[in-house]
């Protein structure tokens, strides 16, 4: 049996196909066959996690038992009758849950050029559903802790390598339920849709950018030696080729949940579209946006303000701008271009909120119409492209690596 990329090869999705077809049927006729899902999940995951990567497999296996034990034990004793909600106990469990993906993500910077014996492919995007499943333990929204069902949660193939992050209570509802008739042909229609507009970006656009035109203009901004306009040109196609592969892969996840009957949040709304930094950020990679709003960054505010650390709301909401991002920066990669990123969107966003507070005292003396508004739609996909720049690590290959040649 071959080892498969989720929706990285063409016969993927015949065994997609194939897979899910008994599984619509059913739903059309009022029944989720949930052992049936239960047996296809297992197989895609084997097809992912099997073949030559079996090691990843078996660290999956582990890393899910060892998570589902930690999550019953917060559970058991946070629904205990009179058990006092302890702040230790729950930052010990919140720390012993991303510790897998610490150690993950710290190997390659002490151990350079290997990577952990523990890790696997999505383990980042699991470790985000567990640590939201024992916050909202905490406080009080997840009142039983169902293991098979949050197993289900956790592994659900169609977003298990790279999200859409979803969040357990809306999964629940979903798995626990059959969409009426009605409701879930309109399900397989938006699925549908959304599969075809992924093959379109993923493999048309994201193919062209990222395989036609970006080795192209990286060779002439290599052979430049130095600043280029093909560095501008590089920023742009880089920017491009992202958004369409990872834009095509989310729609290929959340048409296959549709067609399975979950409604899998969208993870892109037309970002280049944004009028800010922060209208961005409500539009691009939302489920992993939303989540660090939620539980970093809202959490982090509270506690500053609880605290009483900064005098000031303003202080308060642009130090933890510049955390949460800092953090998002780190998670992505412990090199000075991924922390150099976070950075950039963190301050980027303390200096959209001055400017947004300093247009409301002055909006008689600012005028507002449809040119700015094109106007601030230009300026934000530049300041995002050039932050994609960054991103990319190609100013560390062009100015500062070892040139091939």
């Amino acid at each position: 049996m071959r080892w498969y990329i989720p929706y990285g090869n063409p016969t993927y999705f015949i065994w997609l196909a194939l897979a899910i077809i008994p599984l619509m049927i059913g739903l059309l006729y009022g029944h989720r066959f949930r052992g049936y899902q239960t047996i296809i999940s297992l197989f895609f995951l084997i097809l992912t996690f099997g073949g030559p990567n079996w090691k990843t497999g078996i660290s999956l296996i582990g890393y899910l038992i060892y998570q589902l034990i930690l999550v019953w034990l917060y559970s058991t004793y946070r629904q205990k009758k009179d058990t006092p909600n302890k702040g230790w106990i729950f930052v010990t469990a919140v720390v012993l849950a991303i510790v897998p993906l610490v150690i993950v993500k710290l190997t390659p910077l002490f151990t350079p050029g290997r990577q952990s014996i523990i890790g696997f492919m999505g383990i980042s995007y699991i470790t985000f559903k567990v640590v939201q499943t024992i916050m909202e333990t905490r406080d009080g929204m997840i009142k039983e802790f169902h293991p098979v069902l949050f197993g289900q949660f956790l592994l659900f193939f169609p977003t298990i390598s790279s999200g859409p992050i979803d969040r357990y209570r809306r999964f629940e509802a979903d798995y626990a339920k059959v969409p009426e008739q009605s409701a879930y042909l309109d399900m397989i229609q938006k699925g549908v849709r959304y599969v075809f507009q992924g093959f379109v970006y993923k493999f048309v656009l994201a193919y062209y950018f990222g395989s036609v035109l970006m080795p192209q203009i990286q060779m002439r901004a290599l052979m430049a030696h130095g600043f280029s306009w093909n560095i501008v040109a590089y920023m742009y196609a880089y920017s491009m080729d992202l958004f369409f592969d990872f834009a095509g892969y989310s729609l290929f996840a959340v048409g296959i949940s549709y067609l399975m009957g979950i409604k899998t949040p969208m993870n892109f709304n037309q970002p280049f579209k944004s009028k800010n930094i922060k209208d961005f950020w409500n539009r691009w990679h939302m489920t992993l946006s939303f989540w660090f709003r939620d539980y970093i960054f809202m959490r982090l505010v509270f506690f500053c303000m609880k605290h009483h650390i900064f005098k000031s709301r303003t202080t308060t909401a642009n130090v933890c701008y510049v955390i949460n991002m800092l953090i998002m920066g780190f998670w992505h990669g412990e090199t000075w271009y991924y922390i150099t990123y976070g950075l950039y969107h963190g301050f980027a966003m303390v200096i959209n909120d001055t400017w947004l507070r300093f247009k409301k005292k002055h909006q008689d003396h600012i005028p507002h119409n449809k040119f700015t508004e094109a106007f601030a739609i230009f300026l934000t996909f530049n300041v995002v492209c050039f932050s994609f720049l960054i991103f990319s690590g190609f100013l560390n290959t062009l100015f500062f690596a070892p040139k091939p040649f």
